[in-house]
């Protein structure tokens, strides 16, 4: 049987988790033993924060509604999804958050509509 030697295969393989590794601090950039467990945890963590993105938004979206709803109608948010519930208007947060900040006529009749 031939003898294969994998230099080749294993710097190519090397260089790339490294050069990935751009920015990283000390030997996380640059021992590829450290590296290659960093660059493991770095694809958890964006799988991870992908989601955890969907949650921030939603909680940010919630913030401006509730502001803008206390401030200007003197009602809570949870009120204003209820009543929105029970009127059967369908509206998703995202959808919700930018009428509120950009269109105060169309949100005062969502408010006033029951």
């Amino acid at each position: 049987m031939t003898r294969v030697k994998r230099a080749f295969v294993s710097r190519r393989r090397h260089k790339k988790i490294i050069s990935s590794n751009k920015g990283f601090t000390g030997s996380h950039s640059k021992l590829f033993k450290v590296a290659n467990q960093e660059y493991m945890k770095s694809l958890v963590y964006s799988y991870s924060d992908r989601r955890k993105k969907k949650r921030n938004f939603k909680s940010l979206w919630i913030r401006k509604i509730n502001a803008v709803i206390r401030e200007v109608f003197d009602t809570k948010y949870n009120t204003l999804i209820s009543k929105l519930k029970k009127s059967k208007i369908i509206l998703n947060k995202k959808i919700l958050a930018n009428i509120s900040m950009n269109d105060r006529k169309t949100l005062s009749k969502l408010v006033n509509f029951n």
